[in-house]
């Protein structure tokens, strides 16, 4: 059974569960699906311009050029091995060969954070301005709330205009505690600040914003390093998690600045936000293979409750599949 009919018999039947992916990925599906299909009905039998503009298909999709060229190559060598040629079994051994490549950076993959016991866990926010950092660390927040966790936000972003003042909104509205410090006070005291309070209180989770300045590589490398540096002097090692988060409609800029905060911190996840308002829903394989960290949560919506667990299967059936169910 290839990928497009398990991912039908799985969740075709199960549509309500699996309504916040299909519903978020609309426009993208919308986009890359809708070409794959017309593409199908234009050719008889695929030929090297049939995966052509497969290839073309999925550079425009975000997909990023190395990892498509690997699909599309991978595509032609199963099809030349079983001597296939129709059109639409291209395309299902295509979504196959997508699969694969995210899984192929490594598929022991867990999207929760794992709380480490006796003391509080350290989450560490980074990613520029913009991309909805804030908003996401509400939702993890609230998250992290619902499974009945004392959580504890940390305003480290104290140069942006507004910042802490918004992170303090949400804290307000969520009824989570908040450490603050001055306008333009070193981000990285206030994170200290913080995970001292946390420890001292009994916090099960320290959600921790930093700024959003990329001036230069080494700017941000020293940055991010000293802030690490002060947190681990509280607590041996912490941060237990680094998310960067990644705004779904920066396309290849998002994949770029996935590169530069990699290099500069150890990162071990990736939050995409604004998934639903993107056409562009390869950008998630792109960074996969481009800095080999897994994605961790999807944001498919404004609400609070809008960010899921990262779920490969549902990603790629609410990209190819969605409501229609059918062949691509």
């Amino acid at each position: 059974m290839g990928l497009i009919s398990f991912l039908k018999k799985k969740f075709g039947s199960k549509k309500e569960a699996n309504n916040k992916y299909v519903v978020g990925m609309e426009k993208s599906r919308k986009q890359f699906s809708s070409r794959l299909k017309s593409l199908a009905k234009k050719y008889e039998k695929v030929n090297e311009e049939y995966f052509e503009n497969l290839l073309q298909i999925l550079i425009e999709a975000d997909v990023g050029v190395n990892l498509t060229f690997s699909i599309i190559e991978a595509t032609k060598k199963e099809a030349n091995s079983q001597g296939i040629s129709d059109p639409t079994t291209i395309n299902e051994i295509l979504v196959d060969k997508m699969f694969i490549g995210y899984l192929q950076q490594g598929e022991d993959i867990v999207n929760e954070i794992t709380f480490v016991e006796d003391r509080p866990t350290v989450l560490l926010i980074v990613g520029v301005n913009g991309v909805g950092k804030t908003t996401t660390i509400a939702k993890l927040a609230k998250r992290y709330q619902n499974m009945r966790k004392r959580v504890l936000l940390v305003a480290g972003d104290t140069f942006r205009a507004g910042a802490v003042e918004q992170l303090e909104v949400w804290a307000k509205r969520l009824n989570v505690d908040i450490v603050t410090g001055k306008k333009n006070q070193d981000p990285a005291s206030v994170a200290y600040d913080g995970v001292a309070r946390a420890v001292r209180e009994s916090y099960d989770l320290v959600i921790i914003d930093t700024a959003g300045r990329v001036q230069s590589k080494a700017h941000l490398m020293d940055e991010l390093s000293k802030i690490r540096r002060v947190i681990s002097r509280q607590i041996e090692g912490a941060p237990d998690e680094v998310f960067l988060i990644i705004d779904a409609t920066t396309g290849q800029n998002g994949v770029i600045q996935a590169k530069a905060f990699a290099e500069a911190t150890g990162l071990t996840g990736v939050v995409i936000t604004k998934m639903d308002g993107t056409s562009k829903g390869g950008i998630i394989l792109a960074i996969r293979d481009e800095i080999g960290v897994p994605v961790r949560f999807i944001g498919l919506g404004e609400s609070l409750d809008d960010l899921e667990e990262f779920d490969l299967e549902k990603y790629l059936y609410g990209l190819c599949l969605g409501d229609d169910d059918v062949d691509i």
